[in-house]
C-alpha cells in the first residue's frame, strides 16, 4: 500500500480497560490507543475480547474499570451518540442500511437537515451527502437507492456516513466477510484515503494477510487479556499466529492422511442449472475429501444446494450409493444421509434466538420424540457429546446461541449434521469470519471424518485451506468446471490459473 508520513497525535487512548458480563470477563486490563492517519489492527481468537473492546470504543457497553482518553482529555461515552459526537463511527461486519432509501438519506439517517415547520431540506441533504461521497472518490450518486448497489459501494455508503459526522476514528469490524477480491481492493483505496485525512482507523479481521496488507500496528488479545502490541513491518504471520493461540500453527495442525477410499458415496453427471452451473461432474468415496474451488460467484454454492435438494437440476443426473436419485427437497437428502453445513450460518444455519443446545438438536428433532414428545434426556446427551468432542466453549446448554463467538456458532452448525452421522457431509466455506484456532479445529475434524469413512465436500475461497484439507479438488469458474487435481499434482499456480478465463487451455479437465 501507499506509504504516507504518520502523525504522531493520538486520537484515542483506552487505559486499563475491564468489562464484565456475567459469570465472565471479557475484556481484562487492557491498554490500546490509535493515532491520526493509523491503521490499527485488533487480533485474537474468537471470545478473545476484540467485539467487546470495540463496543467500548463505539459507546455500546460501559466499562467496570479503565479510562478513555480523546485527543488527551479523559471521556464518558455512555452511549453510541456520545462516540459519534466525538467523531468515533463503527462499521459493523453487517451492514446498518435501509436499502430501499437513497444514499444520501442513508448517510444522513437521524440527522436530516430541515426547514423551518420541520420539512427535510432536500437540497442540503444531497449537498452534504454529494461531498462526502466525492472525498471517497465514489462512482455513485446520492440519488441512488442503496438496494441497487454492490456490497461494496453499501459498505462506501457507510463509510461515507463516517465521513459525514466529521469522523476522527472509524472502527471496521471484519469488513471484508462479504467482498470479492476486486471489491476488496476497493476498500483498501478507501482506508488509504481516510489516512491521508488524519482519520484513525481500527480494523479488525480474522484473515492476517489482510493485516500485514493494510495495517501499520497489531494489537493481540487472547482470553480477554493485551498479549503484546507490535509494529506491523517488525513482526510476521508466525509469530502473530503463536501469539493468537499461545503455540505454534504447526503444532495445532493434524497431518492431512490419505488413505484408502471405501465405496463411491455420490456421483454428479452433467448437472446444469441454467444461469447457475453447467456440466458439473464428480464423484466422492468413503472416507475422501473433495475440494471445491473458485471464487464468490463461480456456482460452488447454487452446487451444493443442488445435491441438498434446495434446487433441483434442469438436467443431468445424481447417484447416491450406486442408485440414481431424484433430491427433491432437503428432506430427502437428509433421510439419504447428506447434511450441509452453509455458507452463512448466522443465516441459514441458525435459529439465533433459540439456545445452543436447541440449535445442536434440531436436525435430531424427528428421531428424538415419543408420541410427539421431545425426549429432553436424549436431546441433553447429544448436546453434551458434541459440545465435548467439538471443545464448544458455551456457559451451558441454556445459552443462546447469538451470543456465542463465530468459531463456536459454526461448530454448533457442524454439530447439528453430526449427530445425524450423515454418510455426506457438505461444508460451505466452513471457516468463514472465524479464528485461526477454531480454524485449525474445524480442519483437523476433516481430517477425522475423512478417517471414519465419511465422505466430505468442502467448498472454499482460500487457497491455503483447500489445498490443506482436501485429497482430491475440483476448480470452477463462471459456473463451469474448470479443472481436477490430485493432491500430489496440485499446486497454487494450477488452481489460480484454473479459474481463468482461458482455464480450458491449462487445465486437465
Amino acid at each position: 500500500m501507499i506509504s504516507i508520513k504518520k502523525t504522531k497525535e493520538k486520537i484515542l487512548e483506552l487505559k486499563n480497560i475491564t468489562k464484565i458480563f456475567p459469570g465472565i470477563t471479557a475484556v481484562d486490563d487492557v491498554t490500546f490507543e490509535v493515532n491520526a492517519g493509523e491503521v490499527h489492527a485488533l487480533v485474537g481468537e474468537n471470545g478473545a475480547g476484540k467485539s467487546t473492546l470495540m463496543k467500548v470504543m463505539a459507546g455500546i457497553h460501559i466499562p467496570e474499570k479503565g479510562s478513555i482518553s480523546y485527543k488527551g482529555e479523559k471521556i464518558k461515552l455512555k452511549n453510541p451518540l456520545d462516540a459519534k459526537k466525538k467523531g468515533i463511527i463503527l462499521i459493523h461486519q453487517e451492514l446498518s442500511l435501509v436499502p430501499q432509501m437513497t444514499v444520501a438519506e442513508n448517510i444522513l439517517l437521524g440527522s436530516l437537515p430541515s426547514k423551518k415547520g420541520g420539512r427535510i431540506n432536500w437540497k442540503e441533504l444531497h449537498n452534504r451527502a454529494q461531498e462526502a461521497i466525492k472525498k471517497l472518490g465514489c462512482q455513485f450518486k446520492s440519488t441512488d437507492l442503496v438496494e441497487d448497489l454492490t456490497i461494496a459501494h453499501q459498505q462506501m455508503v457507510e463509510i461515507a456516513r463516517a465521513i459525514s459526522y466529521d469522523a476522527k476514528v472509524v472502527i471496521f469490524d471484519e469488513p471484508t466477510a462479504s467482498l470479492t477480491q476486486e471489491e476488496v481492493e476497493v476498500l483498501y483505496k478507501n482506508i488509504e484515503l481516510l489516512k491521508e485525512q488524519g482519520i484513525g482507523i481500527i480494523y479488525i479481521s480474522h484473515k492476517l494477510n489482510e493485516i500485514f496488507e493494510v495495517s501499520d500496528k497489531i494489537t493481540v488479545l487472547r482470553d480477554g487479556k493485551l498479549v503484546d502490541t507490535l509494529d506491523t513491518d517488525k513482526t510476521d504471520e508466525p509469530e502473530i499466529t503463536k501469539k493468537m493461540i499461545g503455540k505454534n500453527i504447526e503444532d495445532f495442525f493434524a497431518s492431512k492422511k490419505i488413505s484408502k477410499y471405501g465405496d463411491e458415496v455420490i456421483r454428479v453427471e452433467n448437472i446444469t442449472r441454467k444461469d447457475e452451473f453447467e456440466n458439473i461432474n464428480f464423484s466422492i468415496k468413503e472416507g475422501e475429501v473433495l475440494g471445491l474451488y473458485g471464487l464468490l460467484g463461480a456456482g460452488r454454492t447454487e452446487v451444493a444446494e443442488t445435491i441438498f435438494g434446495i434446487n433441483q437440476p434442469d438436467s443431468g443426473q445424481i447417484y447416491f450409493k450406486g442408485h440414481e436419485v431424484n433430491i427433491s427437497s432437503s428432506k430427502k437428502a437428509v433421510h439419504l444421509g447428506i447434511g450441509l453445513v452453509p455458507e452463512s450460518r448466522k443465516e441459514q444455519g441458525l435459529v439465533l434466538g433459540m439456545s445452543t443446545l436447541e440449535n445442536i438438536s434440531l436436525a435430531k428433532i424427528p428421531y428424538v420424540h415419543n408420541y410427539g414428545f421431545i425426549q429432553n434426556k436424549e436431546v441433553k446427551e447429544i448436546f453434551d457429546k458434541y459440545k465435548d468432542r467439538l471443545s464448544i466453549s458455551t456457559t451451558g446448554p441454556n445459552q443462546k446461541v447469538m451470543n456465542l463467538s463465530g468459531g463456536n456458532q459454526q461448530k454448533i452448525v457442524i454439530g447439528k449434521w453430526l449427530c445425524l452421522n450423515p454418510d455426506l457431509v457438505i461444508l460451505d466455506e466452513p471457516t468463514r469470519g472465524i479464528d485461526v484456532g477454531s480454524k485449525a479445529e474445524i480442519h483437523n475434524l476433516i481430517a477425522e471424518l475423512a478417517e471414519t469413512g465419511m465422505a466430505v465436500l468442502v467448498i472454499s475461497s482460500e487457497i491455503p485451506e483447500i489445498l490443506g484439507v482436501s485429497h482430491r479438488i475440483i476448480t470452477m469458474h463462471q459456473g463451469e468446471q474448470t479443472g481436477v487435481f490430485t493432491d500430489e499434482e496440485v499446486t497454487e499456480d494450477k488452481l489460480i490459473q484454473s479459474i481463468t478465463s482461458h482455464a480450458e487451455d491449462i487445465c486437465k479437465v
